[in-house]
């Protein structure tokens, strides 16, 4: 039997066998979701771009931006003043920094840490070989079940989290998961730092958005966790986003100085798009980001020596003929590369990529530059992936059905994490001799022993007979992605939340409400 017979054969046989494709999917998500994987830990080498002398180029350049040019840290006297009591040139809000402060202040960052989950079997390692993956972060849209691109609301908010919940690869539930504005901005923070506590039990991220609504994130988790673990333990990652190019301004900087101060992790991430925020160059870029990163996150260990601190960055580039963003292109792909070389070389946990593309709906492009990230993601060592699963149209839109065909992709990247096994029973003697020269693998013991975990099975891509497929409805993954986000939903149970705790978070919220009017801007 020839290769092709072989798989025409198997083909026709899965066709005969009732055709039950559709049900074989259904079961293998159990009507919902898969059992809940544990985050990453690679097994495979980091891709590296940069070799040591450009390494060393880049470093000795940003430390030139640091010295020369500098970094402003604006509206925020108490920043000012501590970057000159640390030995910082300040020269009104910008501040320059002499060569290895920045550095020195670094030595402090714990290169590795936990990120404590309400339920201790979901909690996670950042840093060294581990990788995390948790949502898309920010759009104001969603595109719905029904096909419509509309505002997001705290009901779309509320299920991309449990999706998150239930997604086998996803380790956190994330933090913006979509900005839900049927509720005032100044109390939407409250609902949706509730929602990641009630709905899933995976860790979760901060508000940012004001000072204030970070301290009632911390106030929120010392009620879950306690007083003293939040103080001594990560229970948040938030994210801090660079003003690019070299500004931070009041609100990053006062989210981060209240994180920073009760222990919790910052995400110091240069927010870039080249040739609009940095040069058009992968080294100016890599310069620039080193130079933002440094200054941010050495600041966090001017607050609180020994707080954790992420180096991240989040690169793409721009059309030059329109000036929108542009995704899956090769240039971000090697400034990410070369970033996570420079976040190794500090000693820092490293963020970057996700699936993210600029189309409008889940479609080839789609597909394509979210692959072309997310790989690059994976393969650079990435610790923390935000935006690895719902991301649409540049970031303006989260997709449920997007969500559910990136979480697949995640299943994957968490199977090629691991390598190759080199076990007795992977090596296959056995089964090479059973077969030998002629014959096929389809039957022998080694197969049937194996074949329900050798291979990642996805529970959306149609791999049947077109006959098959044809019977089934000729349904595009889109459809079946909505399909199953439908089942997600309808099997959806909430993970066990103490009621008393509830009780506690929710009179927290209320009195917090009651406090200030409704604020819209």
């Amino acid at each position: 039997m020839t290769d092709i017979e072989a798989v025409q054969e198997t083909t026709g046989r899965r066709s005969r066998e009732g055709r039950g494709a559709a049900a074989r999917r259904a079961s293998r998500s159990g009507g919902g979701a898969g059992p809940q994987q544990s985050y990453i830990t690679r097994r495979i080498r980091e891709y590296e771009v940069l070799d040591e002398e450009g390494l060393t180029l880049i470093e000795a350049n940003a430390d030139l931006v640091l010295e020369e040019i500098g970094i402003e840290f604006r509206d925020d006297a108490e920043a000012l003043a501590l970057w000159k009591a640390a030995g910082a040139d300040v020269r009104g809000e910008r501040v320059h920094f002499p060569k290895g402060l920045c550095r020195d202040l670094l030595k402090s960052a714990p290169p590795v840490f936990t990120w404590h989950a309400r339920n201790p079997a979901r909690s996670v390692e950042i840093g060294g070989k581990a990788t995390v993956f948790a949502p898309v972060y920010g759009p104001p849209f969603v595109r719905d079940l029904e096909g419509n691109r509309r505002y997001a609301t705290i009901e779309d908010f509320r299920n991309f989290v449990k999706l998150a919940y239930m997604a086998p690869s996803m380790h956190s539930s994330g933090g913006t998961v979509c900005e839900p504005v049927d509720v005032p901005v100044n109390k939407r923070h409250l609902d949706m730092v509730y929602s990641h506590i009630k709905y899933s039990d995976k860790p979760f991220m901060g508000s940012v958005t004001a000072p204030e609504r970070a301290e009632d994130t911390v106030a929120m988790a010392k009620l879950v966790f306690g007083d003293d673990f939040v103080e001594n333990n990560c229970v948040t990652l938030n994210l801090i986003n660079a003003n690019s190019p070299m500004v931070f301004d009041e609100t990053m900087v006062g989210a981060l100085k209240v994180y920073a101060r009760h222990n919790q992790a910052c995400v110091i991430s240069p927010f870039i798009l080249s040739g609009a925020m940095s040069p058009v160059t992968v080294a100016g870029t890599l310069t620039q980001i080193l130079a933002e990163v440094l200054a941010g996150a050495a600041f966090t260990q001017l607050i609180r020596k020994g707080a954790p601190v992420l180096f991240g960055t989040f690169a793409a580039s721009i059309s030059m003929q329109s000036g929108a963003p542009t995704f899956g292109t090769p240039e971000p792909s090697l400034v990410s590369y070369g970033a996570a070389q420079l976040a190794r070389r500090l000693g820092l946990p490293f963020r970057t990529g996700g699936s993210l593309c600029a189309s409008k709906v889940p479609d080839a492009q789609a597909a394509h530059e979210s692959a072309n990230t997310l790989n690059m993601t994976l393969l650079a060592g990435t610790n923390f992936v935000l935006h690895a699963a719902g991301w649409l149209e540049g970031g303006l839109v989260s997709s449920y059905e997007k969500f559910m065909i990136d979480q697949d992709q995640l299943g994957m990247m968490q199977k090629m994490a691991e390598g190759v096994d080199l076990s007795e029973n992977a090596q296959a003697l056995d089964a090479i001799r059973e077969v030998g020269p002629g014959s096929h693998y389809l039957g022998c013991a080694h197969t049937q022993a194996n074949f329900q975990t050798a291979f990642y099975r996805s529970p959306l891509a149609d791999n049947n007979s077109f006959e098959q497929w044809e019977v089934e409805g000729q349904k595009r993954i889109e459809e079946r992605a909505n399909a199953l986000a439908r089942s997600w939903l309808d099997h959806y149970e909430a993970p066990p939340l103490d009621a008393a705790l509830d009780e506690a978070l929710l009179a927290y919220i209320a009195g917090r409400k009651d406090s200030m009017p409704d604020a819209f801007t």
